[in-house]
């Protein structure tokens, strides 16, 4: 690996964490003015902006013909933002659910991943199957704003008959929204310098170590562009904003499955192609990672600090024989029975024990 290619890799990967927080601080005070809950906040401004760096590394990839990488950018994200993110956030503290996630969004989410990996059963995602993505997360914002602003009224309306007396919230000042939308354009201007330079440092890092694109985009780039969500969670979980923290991993994914896809096969010049590997060993991981959050998710609609630990270290596991199958170790081979025949039935019979106790526990 040249010197060059580790600048390009630190200056994207720096310029992708600044413009996320910019874009992010901006975005967030901007919702928050038109009185938007913390949850539907974290669904989605939080979630989108931290996303941003996925869809700009996704779409410049895609866009200059380098399909696999964006495709396991999309994959690797989701994969590290449940096992990785919500891990640690949930190792730093304990992680408080909201049931509107179990009932509504975490199972959109596994529709999603559901409906991509259809799609690209055939070999690849075409422009129709992106404008069909698209179209998916705009309805699925519209949606949640509008219910969002719905309910907003119904508490004001409701706060003004109990307290007619108080005084009213402050206006919303010319201002404060310039201020936001100038933060919002910084951020996503250093995102676009940031994507530019991981993708030249990640195409050449794949080059010297021998390795796919695919595999640098699910690991290296997957990672790197998780971080601003990883940052986010984790400052949110340790300022007791716990709803915020789960919503923008939870939101982050499904936007990378619609919007950062759906956005990538669009500019794609002969849409993203989708490995033979990708359908039968990586969509599977992603599909089975967020399935496992229902039952860890409503026993007792927390994330405690152990199931946090459990996610870290299967990510570890994950990651580990995705590099040594890639470079034709051996070992790969015994770390992949390891995990397909001990740890993930064991952990699979353990959620179901602990699922069936929950909902005893709710009914008694």
């Amino acid at each position: 690996m040249t010197l060059m290619t580790l600048v390009y890799l630190v200056a994207g990967l720096v310029l992708l964490m600044g413009g996320a927080e910019v874009l992010v601080r901006g975005a967030s005070k901007l919702a928050a003015l038109f009185g938007i809950p913390s949850l539907v906040i974290g669904l989605t401004v939080v979630a989108f902006g931290t996303s941003a760096p996925e869809t700009a590394v996704s779409v410049q990839s895609a866009f200059s013909g380098s399909g696999d990488l964006a495709l396991g950018n999309v994959v690797g994200s989701n994969i590290a933002n449940v096992l990785l993110i919500l891990g640690l956030t949930a190792m730093a503290a304990p992680l408080i659910v909201s049931r509107q996630l179990i009932r509504l969004d975490v199972p959109l989410l596994i529709a999603a991943g559901l409906l991509v990996w259809g799609l690209g059963a055939n070999g690849v995602l075409s422009r129709l199957d992106g404008a069909l993505l698209f179209g998916c997360i705009v309805a699925y914002t519209l949606f949640m704003v509008i219910s969002s602003l719905r309910e907003s009224r119904r508490e004001a309306q409701t706060a003004r008959r109990e307290n007619p007396d108080a005084e009213p919230a402050p206006s919303r000042t010319p201002m404060a929204w310039l201020k936001y939308l100038v933060m919002i354009v910084v951020g996503l201007v250093l995102l676009v310098a940031g994507s530019h330079f991981l993708v030249e440092g990640a195409t050449a890092l794949a080059r010297a170590l021998g390795l796919s694109d695919l595999v640098i985009g699910l690991t290296v780039v997957a990672v790197g562009t998780s971080l601003p969500e990883l940052a986010t969670s984790i400052l949110a979980a340790v300022r007791g904003e716990r709803d915020i923290a789960v919503g923008n991993v939870v939101g982050s994914s499904l936007f990378n499955l619609l919007c950062v896809l759906g956005l990538a096969s669009l500019v794609a010049p002969q849409g993203i192609p989708v490995a033979a590997s990708a359908l039968v060993f990586d969509f599977p991981v992603m599909i089975a990672v967020s399935l496992a959050c229902l039952p860890i998710f409503f026993t007792g609609y927390r994330i405690d600090r152990w199931e946090g630990l459990l996610f870290f270290a299967y990510y570890i596991a994950y990651t580990a024989y995705l590099v040594l199958y890639s470079t034709g170790q051996d070992s790969a081979t015994l770390l992949g029975h390891a995990l397909m025949f001990y740890a993930l039935p064991l952990t699979a019979v353990t959620l179901v024990v602990l699922g069936v106790r929950a909902l005893r526990s709710q009914q008694a």
